[in-house]
């Protein structure tokens, strides 16, 4: 079975959202300078790259980053591709997916395509999820969304609709995937975040593996 790496690379040229703290990575303690060691200093926001969003991101006492449930974070995901003349993702689109037995749903979009060109300026304009669309997927049992770039809402939201949707049901956010490589389809998904206690978010290294096939 093959596995696959869906997680951005983290480094000082990763893109963050306007406002987020930056990236710094510096080497406080070095082999070249006579330390015995390498150390390396991290500073980030916990909102940065491939990460998860808890409910407390903007539902007050939601559950934090270290509160959510495994079986949820670990199980079978479909990996659906939105065509590219697509801008948002909606009802519309929803409808013509078959989600009978699906809880957990990553979107390929044309974001894709942003980090296979390795862009390091932040793109205001990318394919994201409505409300209506997210009141959808709440209704059809859908416990994880993932998207491949670092919101799952459109840019400059004035109220955070969608975010507010899915984390007050207890969906889990995945965002920031690269899913470039990746085909339609069903796969293992491994999603599991830096367990930081109390946190609202935490980057997480998120894993596809190919579902054995059934026996014959």
């Amino acid at each position: 079975m093959k596995f696959y790496d869906v997680s951005v690379p983290i480094s000082d040229e990763l893109p963050v959202w306007p406002g987020d703290p930056g990236i710094s990575m510096e080497l406080t303690c070095s082999l070249a300078r006579g330390d015995s060691a390498n150390v390396t200093q991290l500073e980030m926001g916990v909102h940065t790259g491939t990460h998860i969003d808890a409910p407390s991101h903007f539902e007050p006492g939601g559950k934090t980053i270290d509160q959510l449930p495994m079986e949820i974070l670990t199980g079978t995901c479909r990996v659906v591709e939105i065509p590219h003349s697509t801008e948002s993702i909606g009802p519309a689109e929803l409808e013509k997916l078959d989600l009978s037995g699906v809880i957990r749903i990553l979107f390929k979009t044309k974001n894709s395509k942003f980090w296979a060109r390795e862009e390091k300026k932040f793109q205001k304009k990318f394919v994201h999820l409505s409300k209506e669309g997210a009141s959808f997927l709440v209704e059809h049992g859908i416990k994880l969304v993932g998207i491949d770039y670092l919101s799952v809402e459109q840019f400059a939201s004035p109220d955070h609709a969608t975010h507010h949707i899915l984390l007050r049901n207890q969906v889990i956010i995945v965002e920031g995937l690269n899913l470039s490589g990746i085909s339609e389809g069903e796969y293992e998904l491994i999603a599991l975040p830096i367990k930081l206690k109390g946190a609202d978010g935490a980057p997480a290294r998120v894993i596809l593996r190919e579902k054995a096939p059934p026996d014959m």
